[in-house]
Parts: C-alpha cells; sequence; structure tokens
C-alpha cells in the first residue's frame, strides 16, 4: 500500500516564533511534528476524498535551526528511511537578518531522466535543491514560486495515463484536467520528486496562481471568459482548479492570525469530531463564489521580513474584465495593494506572475493591441486586435493601461519619498514569459525601480519561439510598436525604462540576497554532467549587483 504520508511534510509560513507544516496523507488520520522533546499534533482533514492535515507548530524560539519528524498515527513517516538527503529542518526568521529569496515559475512535471531532460531541459528546481542539500548553495530564508507550478491545460504523458484511466481522453475537455480528483494527482507530479520534496520539507515556501494553472489566457479578456463559460465543461475546470488552489497552494501561504479568519479554514477547525464531513462541497462553494465575485475573498497577500516588504499579488481571480473599466487589478484589489505600498522599509518587493515592465517594444506592442482590441480603430480592427490577444499572449500589465498607469504612479511616488522613508529599491518579481532579464526605470534621483524576471524554472521555449521573442521584445518593434500605440492614442508610460541584462532563455532559479548597499541577483541552471541525468550540477547563468544608489550603475 505504501507510505501513509502521500505529499510533504512541506514547510510553508514561518515566522520568527511559528512553522506551518502541510501534508497529504492517504487517510484520516492525526498528523504530528516532533522537534526539540517537543510535539504539536493536528488532526487530518478531507476534500473530496483525499486527506490534509496543516501543523501549526509555535512557541519556537527566533533564528533557531531545528530537525523535525513527522508522525502519522504515531508512526514515524518522515524523513523516509534510508534518505540520502540531510534531516529536514524548522529555521526560524533571526531578527535582523536580510532576507535571501529564491524564486521562479513555470515548471512542468516530467520525468528527470534522459527522455525528460531532453524534451523540457534540466529542472532547475532540482538542481538548486541537490546543490543546497549538499552545501553548495546556502539554504534561502523562502522560496518564491510566480505560477505555473503545475499545468492543468498543457499535461504531460503521466498525466493522461492517469486520466484514461478514469474517463474517455477524446470527450471534453480531453487531454486537460477535468476535476478534483485529476488535480489532486497533477500535485503528486509535481511535488514528489525526491530532492524536490527534501527541499520543500525544510524551506519556507509562498506560492501564486498563473494561468495555466487553471488554462491558458485565464481571464485574459472578457470575450475569453464567456467563450469558457460557454463550454460544457468550464464550470468543474474553475471550481476545482481554485479549490485545490487553495488546498494544496494558498493554505500554506497565510500566517497563522490570517488562517484563524479564513472561512474555509474555520470550517476544517470547526469539526467537533473524527467523523466530520468531507469539505469537498463547501469547497466547491466556495471556489465558484471566488470565481463568479472576485471581491468575495482576496488571494493577494503581504509579508514583512524586518527590512524588506513582501507584497503578491493575484493578477487572475481579482481581474476587472468590463470593458469600460479593464484592470489587471479591480478597484478593491488596487486599493488593497496602494494601502502596502508604503515608505519606511529596506525593499520593497512586489512579487507579480506578470512582468510589470516588459521589454520596451513588447510593452508598446500590447498597449497598442489593448487599444484597438476596445475599438480605437473601429469594429473590423477590434475583431483583430482580439484576435491578436489571444493568438500571441498579448494580456500582460501593459495589455491592462488603466493598472500599468496607477501602479507606475503608486511606485513612483513610494520611490521618490511621497509614501513614507523611500526604500533603497522597488523591485518587481515575475515569471511567465519563459526568459529571464532586469530592467531599471531610468531616474535622476530617489530609489531604484528595477523589474527581475525569472521564468521558465522547466518548461522552456523551443528555439524559433526564442527569435521571436527577442525580436518582439528588443527588435523593430520597439519603434514600431511606439509609432502604433501613439497612432491609437495610446498615453506615453509615465518613466521610461530598459533591459539591463537578458535575456537568458534557460531553465532558471533565481536567487536574491539583500546585502549592505543594495541587492544581489543570480540566476542559476542545472547542468548534467557524464550522463548523469539525476544528479544535474548548479550552474551560476548570471549573477548581478543592484546598488543602493540611484547613481551607482548596476555590475555583472
Amino acid at each position: 500500500m505504501g507510505s501513509p504520508l502521500v505529499l510533504g511534510p512541506m514547510l510553508r509560513y514561518v515566522d520568527e516564533t511559528s512553522a506551518s507544516i502541510w501534508v497529504e496523507t492517504r487517510a484520516q488520520c492525526v498528523v504530528t511534528v516532533r522537534a526539540e522533546g517537543r510535539s504539536w499534533p493536528a488532526r487530518s482533514f478531507a476534500v473530496h476524498g483525499h486527506h490534509y492535515a496543516l501543523v501549526e507548530v509555535d512557541r519556537l524560539e527566533p533564528g533557531r535551526v531545528s530537525p523535525y519528524r513527522v508522525e502519522i498515527d504515531e508512526v514515524p513517516v518522515w524523513p523516509e528511511a534510508g534518505s540520502e538527503f540531510p534531516a529536514s529542518v524548522i529555521a526560524t526568521r533571526t531578527p535582523g537578518q536580510r532576507p535571501r529569496i529564491a524564486y521562479g515559475s513555470c515548471r512542468t512535471s516530467v520525468p528527470h531522466d534522459r527522455s525528460g531532460n531532453r524534451t523540457h531541459g534540466v529542472d532547475s528546481l532540482r538542481a538548486f535543491a541537490l546543490a543546497v542539500a549538499d552545501g553548495r548553495v546556502d539554504r534561502p530564508d523562502l522560496l518564491l514560486f510566480l505560477g505555473d507550478q503545475v499545468y492543468a491545460d498543457s499535461t504531460t504523458k503521466q498525466m493522461q495515463a492517469f486520466i484514461r484511466s478514469r474517463r474517455d481522453i477524446h470527450e471534453e475537455p480531453g487531454k486537460e484536467l477535468k476535476d478534483f480528483e485529476e488535480y489532486a494527482h497533477l500535485y503528486q507530479l509535481a511535488w514528489s520528486d525526491d530532492a524536490n520534496r527534501w527541499l520543500l520539507s525544510c524551506v519556507p515556501s509562498a506560492m501564486i496562481f498563473d494561468d495555466h494553472d487553471i488554462r491558458d489566457d485565464w481571464n485574459a479578456p472578457l470575450d475569453w471568459k464567456r467563450k469558457m463559460e460557454a463550454t460544457t465543461w468550464w464550470h468543474e475546470r474553475i471550481v476545482a482548479g481554485l479549490g485545490s488552489y487553495w488546498v494544496y497552494q494558498h493554505l500554506g501561504n497565510l500566517s497563522p492570525r490570517e488562517r484563524a479568519t479564513d472561512e474555509m479554514w474555520q470550517q476544517v477547525t470547526g469539526r467537533h469530531d473524527a467523523a466530520s464531513p468531507d469539505l469537498g462541497g463547501a469547497l466547491d462553494e466556495f471556489a465558484d463564489r471566488c470565481d463568479k465575485d472576485p471581491n468575495s475573498y482576496r488571494w493577494s497577500y503581504s509579508r514583512d521580513f524586518d527590512g524588506t516588504r513582501l507584497i503578491v499579488l493575484d493578477s487572475r481571480v481579482a481581474r476587472d474584465l468590463t470593458p469600460s473599466a479593464r484592470g489587471l487589478l479591480n478597484g478593491e484589489e488596487l486599493t488593497w495593494f496602494d494601502r502596502q505600498m508604503q515608505g519606511g522599509f529596506r525593499h520593497v518587493l512586489i512579487a507579480t506572475s506578470l512582468p510589470f515592465l516588459l521589454p520596451l517594444g513588447l510593452h508598446h506592442v500590447e498597449a497598442w493591441d489593448e487599444a484597438i482590441a476596445q475599438g480605437a480603430w473601429g469594429r473590423p480592427a477590434a475583431w483583430v486586435g482580439e484576435r491578436l490577444r489571444q493568438a500571441f499572449d498579448l494580456e500582460h500589465w501593459a495589455a491592462f493601461q488603466n493598472s500599468f498607469q496607477a501602479v507606475a504612479g503608486i511606485a513612483t511616488e513610494l520611490a521618490d519619498g511621497a509614501r513614507g522613508p523611500s526604500p533603497l529599491t522597488v523591485t518587481f518579481l515575475s515569471g511567465d514569459v519563459h526568459f529571464s532579464y532586469l530592467a531599471e526605470v531610468e531616474r535622476q534621483n530617489g530609489s531604484r525601480i528595477v523589474q527581475a524576471v525569472c521564468s521558465p524554472m522547466r518548461n522552456p521555449l523551443p528555439r524559433f519561439l526564442r527569435w521571436f521573442s527577442v525580436v518582439m521584445s528588443y527588435g523593430a518593434a520597439t519603434p514600431l510598436g511606439a509609432a502604433a500605440a501613439h497612432s491609437a492614442k495610446v498615453p506615453d508610460p509615465s518613466f521610461r525604462w530598459k533591459t539591463v541584462k537578458g535575456p537568458w532563455f534557460d531553465n532558471n532559479i533565481a536567487v536574491l540576497q539583500d546585502g549592505t548597499d543594495g541587492f544581489t541577483m543570480t540566476w542559476h541552471t542545472g547542468v548534467v554532467e557524464d550522463s548523469d541525468d539525476r544528479h544535474p550540477r548548479l550552474e551560476v547563468v548570471a549573477s548581478i549587483t543592484v546598488p543602493a544608489r540611484g547613481d551607482s550603475k548596476v555590475v555583472s
């Protein structure tokens, strides 16, 4: 039958005195975490026949590294017998310690063998995990996953085999995911690799969704949404996608205080006996409401790491697709974001799956396309603009000019000191585009405004699409895109920016390290040597220091 532990343990929210550990189990049980001679039990809860637990480990000492183990119904299940990896640990935050954050996006779940590496490249997360386990790279304080950690619409052979085992794959939605059961299997494929599983057991993680967690172009324009809602299968898909996201990803994003007020978590903790009912129906109702009424629940969240504020934005559910009020963030979400953007921090990090500052050429093209799709050149051109938008994924911040201009203004105010003492940097961390780069706003004084993109972790662009991306982003698209945007009366951005380093098309994981005078960004990739596909070496793609002073140049 195998271990009673299906997935995990995953170390999620950690602060100076507490830690949250998430698991999926094979049956109803009591999960116990043991460390430092103490124990913390939690009863599992059921969703659509699957069982989960989140153990709240509290009253810990700040700045302490403590090995831990996990038991299910008093039977040891972690660490696994014979594991080649070091002990899993809980490392509480050290007051005053500057954070070290690893991040990335877009990771497909294919085997880590020669075939998988040939088609999808080396998994940079696995290469990073092996390097951390061997002590060749310092363990980060946080792993930040910026979307597309699972691909519900572009499935692997392994996932398709599971789909065929339970339904006719030739009927809609075909090879795409259909329900919660299939999402649960996809998460197992994504998180069961031994090296990645170990890394996730001892490095805190934070997550946010992007389109492929549900479907390509999810909530891009209103036309797309209406087309999906007209199908026979979409409702079940969006409910399963958002519901499983709450269980597998979002629950662990929350601090103990935030969890205590979360409506679904209250249903989990409100059970009074071991025979409490399966929460699948309640979760489905919750997910359905979240989709229909985005203002009923907030997926965005904010964390403070001593002198650094991290704001993680939902850029999918919280959109306003009304043609007269299009926004990547709706009114309530923009108001929430505005409140988080306060001075007094060394750095303010804005994690958004979609790059805020695209290469300037691509920015102009997307802004132009939004304008014509909204009717700037008349109805026939609007039809063409809509087709282009969906065909070429022209749906980043630039394609939502209302939101772009508003956020640009807020970021500038923060950088200029109009919202309290200005931080050293205002930095956007993003993924999605399947190439990595560093861009910076051209400023004469005040804080730096920077865009740092790391994408993909494991899903590289085909080579001919790399050429296309470079041309669209950095070639003739820059002057032509600007001219087209002006012809559609798109207002100029409130500032200009340029790509400082990049693009790189490797499978990458990036690490941001706060230092005395700024921060250092390092992009890593995995390299197979001597045909040892299971043990790739971690190699530096680029390392860039962003000084705190605006008059100092970025250095490699």
